[in-house]
């Protein structure tokens, strides 16, 4: 995906704090920054993926781009216009054209609603003037975009598969035709056989009607198959960013390293697995410096004193590593 011309989607220096409640009577409350400076761009038809572990602030910095959850600093411009502090009122014609596909497929649907009454909902708020039988059409439209027939809007979510289900949360994104999608970690919740089905189907979504996405996901396999660049984030941070091919091939950062030899694979002699020691920091009170350090094997006293920015290795390839020396093991 060429990077020529100007973004659909344009995140600066994003933050967002939760405020946290003292652990001790009259103690101050304590902050807990899940997004820490992140600036990335997404291109008109583009995918690109978000990859970590759970914690790292992949769905928190999904929900700040959607306005989902309001950020605490930095700003989100989409088609060049600044929507971080637009109001309620204003925002409400922006938000068709950047819509969710949440990770529960179950919990995201109202049970008590029937898939009509789901989907035709989005147009009743955005198209209040649509007559009703263009908004039944319009149903029966976006249920055969996603395979399913037009039958299914008169029966309820419960009624439906795992897979399905995810079916009809795609068919609710796209009913009001954006030009954004956030799809957060839109398969982890589905058997292994479904969720191929699904990557295909925002494959061929995205060829069809030139969709940008925010693909987030902890699976790198999943990532670097739909993505044209993956975002590698780490305890609120991006860590590295590049074409998806280059950062599976010849990652640039530890991290991203460790999360590719997680990949299964079935072959004979396939490289033994990198497993990290300890757990992820907290992020009330991350390490000095590079926050990675404390799990990284090829820490150095250097990487305690000095947090790196992320910096240019190759031609649109970008990491957050002091030690460029390294030649890391790619997948």
């Amino acid at each position: 995906m060429s990077q020529e011309g100007a973004p659909l989607v344009a995140v600066e220096a994003l933050e967002k704090a939760f405020v946290l409640p003292g652990r001790r009577f009259f103690a101050a409350p304590e902050m807990l920054k899940a997004v820490n400076d992140v600036s990335l761009s997404i291109m008109p038809g583009e995918v690109l993926g978000l990859v970590g572990e759970s914690g790292s602030g992949k769905t928190t910095l999904g929900r700040c781009i959607l306005r989902l959850i309001e950020p605490t600093a930095g700003r989100v411009l989409f088609a060049g216009n600044d929507v971080t502090h637009l109001s309620r009122r204003n925002l409400r014609g922006v938000r068709r054209g950047m819509q969710p596909i949440f990770q529960d497929p179950f919990g995201s649907l109202n049970p008590r609603m029937t898939v009509g009454r789901i989907l035709a909902t989005p147009l009743m708020i955005h198209e209040p003037s649509m007559p009703r039988r263009r908004r039944r059409e319009r149903v029966a439209e976006a249920l055969n975009l996603v395979g399913l027939p037009a039958d299914a809007a008169e029966r309820f979510p419960h009624e439906f598969s795992g897979g399905q289900r995810q079916r009809i949360g795609i068919a609710r994104a796209l009913i009001l035709q954006p030009r954004f999608v956030v799809a957060d970690e839109p398969v982890s919740a589905l058997d292994v056989s479904v969720q191929a089905q699904i990557v295909n189907l925002l494959e061929q979504l995205r060829t069809r009607f030139g969709l940008a996405m925010l693909f987030v996901s902890h699976d790198l396999a999943v990532v670097g198959h739909i993505s044209d660049r993956t975002a590698v984030m780490y305890l609120g941070r991006v860590v590295e960013l590049g074409p998806a091919a280059t950062v599976i091939r010849s990652p640039a950062h530890p991290y991203t390293e460790a999360l590719l030899s997680a990949v299964p694979v079935i072959r004979s002699g396939a490289a033994k697995r990198i497993v990290l020691s300890g757990e992820m920091p907290s992020p009330v009170n991350p390490p000095s410096g590079c926050a990675f350090r404390t799990r990284c094997p090829y820490a150095v006293a250097a990487c305690a004193a000095e947090r790196p920015s992320l910096s240019q290795r190759d031609a649109g390839h970008y990491t957050a590593c002091l030690r460029d020396d390294l030649t890391l093991r790619g997948a």
